[in-house]
């Protein structure tokens, strides 16, 4: 093959290779999400603890903050209970290996010192892609007005 011809197929075939590439990068991040949103209805240490960074900053729509340690350990204990959760209107901004994910929450609770109720939480996330899965650095949640 002479030399355009490489550059016009090489040009063809890059931007391919790049949309299936970011197509599989979303997908990966849409499971994670989801075995997030599984994890908080059904806690369980071990996959909160594979899916979230030990650098975790989770805030919530209070203005609470807390670490790793106190997130898993409040879903464990039934501070924050979540019967129900729905996410809804998800929008994914990939760049490299971080990624910054926002959706609409609504969700059923039952936390331990509240009982049962609801919220409607405008939520953004941040993943970072480490040993080949995405894991929550960070996230925000504001109450919808």
């Amino acid at each position: 093959m002479n030399y355009q011809k490489w550059i016009i197929t090489l040009t063809l075939i890059l931007p391919t290779m790049i949309i299936f590439g970011q197509k599989k990068q979303i997908t990966q991040l849409e499971n994670s999400v989801e075995a997030l949103r599984q994890a908080m209805i059904q806690p369980d240490k071990n996959k909160l603890d594979v899916i979230v960074m030990e650098e975790l900053s989770y805030g919530h729509s209070n203005g609470r903050i807390e670490d790793k340690d106190t997130f898993i350990r409040n879903l464990l204990n039934g501070n924050s209970n979540f019967e129900e959760i729905i996410l809804s209107d998800q929008q994914i901004t990939v760049n490299k290996k971080t990624a910054i994910v926002r959706h609409q929450l609504f969700a059923r609770t039952n936390d331990k010192s509240k009982g049962p109720g609801e919220v409607n939480l405008h939520i953004m996330t941040v993943w970072v892609k480490r040993g080949g899965s995405w894991k929550l650095l960070a996230r925000q949640a504001v109450k919808k007005v």
